[in-house]
């Protein structure tokens, strides 16, 4: 009498041999959430030193097909989002793979930059997209040290060393620079726009590169993006219903995350980096407060 082991007959029986010699194809998966950016010095946002390891994984998957990028960023800096989204484009080029973007609640300002990553871009209907702009934003305190008694000694050495210091009066000067700053960002946000969208855009570029933004709905009108969809939805129209979506995680715990801590860092931040700290996530909090988020 035979002994009741494994039987590799009765499993192929019961799956069919295509499954073994067919596999399904892969999409690997990048989130892209937050701010773009150092945030404070407890905090770090999206930058393309914390992404890099995680973008090179996602394009080094097997039976690869495609890289879907999650995206629900507000924006930050855009040298951050030039990088990330430059390292995107590198790969994709050199390895063949097309790369499919989607935002979630906003991909807007630095966050949209991080789509134009994308071959195509898709969004919900009532995403908020564009803001294709620049910002500069802080706090001026120039009467509270005074008022609390304590004396502020800054000393420099070139003449716009201490631009813009939140504890001295703005300057007329000063604000003039800045937006002359603002204005060579803005032309490098437009150049990429252009270069990535091309024939698709189907609006003047004035009210385009306004800084508006607008529902998934209009940006597609406008030309902005390629479509109304979710990921999975999309991925399956496109590689079948057997597709595997493989998110490519950033290997945090989610406490450090969460409270601010970075890999081997022991000891709690001292009461300036508190300060600055609450300062970044006020400002934080004001950019996702822009699109009443």
């Amino acid at each position: 009498m035979a002994s009741p082991g494994f039987n590799i007959g009765r499993l192929r029986a019961l799956v069919p041999i295509k499954r073994f010699r067919d596999p399904p194809p892969t999409v690997a998966v990048l989130r892209l959430a937050g701010i773009l950016g150092q945030l404070g010095p407890v905090r770090r946002g999206l930058t393309l030193a914390g992404l890099a390891r995680f973008i090179e994984h996602a394009f080094r998957m097997r039976r690869l097909e495609a890289v879907a990028l999650a995206i629900n960023s507000p924006g930050g800096s855009p040298v951050q989002a030039a990088l990330i989204a430059r390292r995107i484009r590198a790969l994709a080029e050199e390895k063949g793979v097309p790369v499919y973007a989607f935002a979630e609640d906003v991909a807007a300002s630095g966050g949209y930059w991080l789509a134009l990553a994308g071959d195509e871009i898709y969004a919900e209907e009532n995403s908020i997209i564009g803001s294709i702009g620049v910002v500069s934003a802080g706090f001026g305190f120039p009467g509270l040290l005074k008022r609390i008694g304590i004396e502020r000694r800054l000393h420099t050495a070139g003449e716009r060393k201490a631009m813009l210091d939140p504890f001295l009066q703005e300057r007329a000067d000063d604000v003039e620079r800045l937006k002359t700053i603002q204005r060579d960002i803005h032309e490098s946000f437009e150049r990429i726009v252009r270069e990535r969208r091309g024939a698709k855009l189907a609006a003047p570029e004035k009210e385009l590169f306004s800084g508006e933004f607008w529902t998934g709905r209009r940006a597609l009108e406008l030309g902005l993006i390629d479509g109304i969809g979710d990921m999975r939805t999309i991925m399956r129209e496109r590689f079948g219903e057997r597709v595997e979506l493989r998110l490519v995680g950033d290997g945090r715990r989610w406490w450090r995350g969460r409270f601010g801590f970075r890999a081997g860092r022991r000891q709690p931040a001292d009461a300036g980096d508190w300060v600055a700290g609450a300062l970044a996530t006020v400002e934080e909090r004001l950019l996702w407060g822009r699109f009443g988020l």
